[in-house]
């Protein structure tokens, strides 16, 4: 099952569980919409994964299942690729 990260890696951004703005690689690194196309251009500075939009649980099954409330912030990482020219 996905965890379902609060926030973006890159930005911080918060990513509730029901919103359609977030990316994730099979990793289940996350990023926001903005991040993984204009900085990231589609690809985890993790893995090299493709960046692709993340399920979203039923409300049903959310309540049941909750999202992670564990914050992943790694700017570097997003720095390191906007820094060689990657572009969408």
């Amino acid at each position: 099952m996905l965890s379902l990260r609060p926030n973006c890696e890159c930005c911080d951004r918060d990513l509730p569980a029901d919103t359609a703005d977030a990316r994730i690689c099979s990793f289940e690194c996350t990023f926001c919409a903005d991040c993984a196309t204009t900085v990231l251009a589609g690809r985890c500075p993790n893995c090299g994964g493709e960046l692709l939009a993340r399920p979203r649980r039923p409300a049903d099954r959310l309540a049941r299942w909750p999202a992670s409330t564990e914050r992943v912030f790694k700017p570097a990482g997003c720095a390191a690729a906007a820094a060689s020219g990657v572009q969408p």
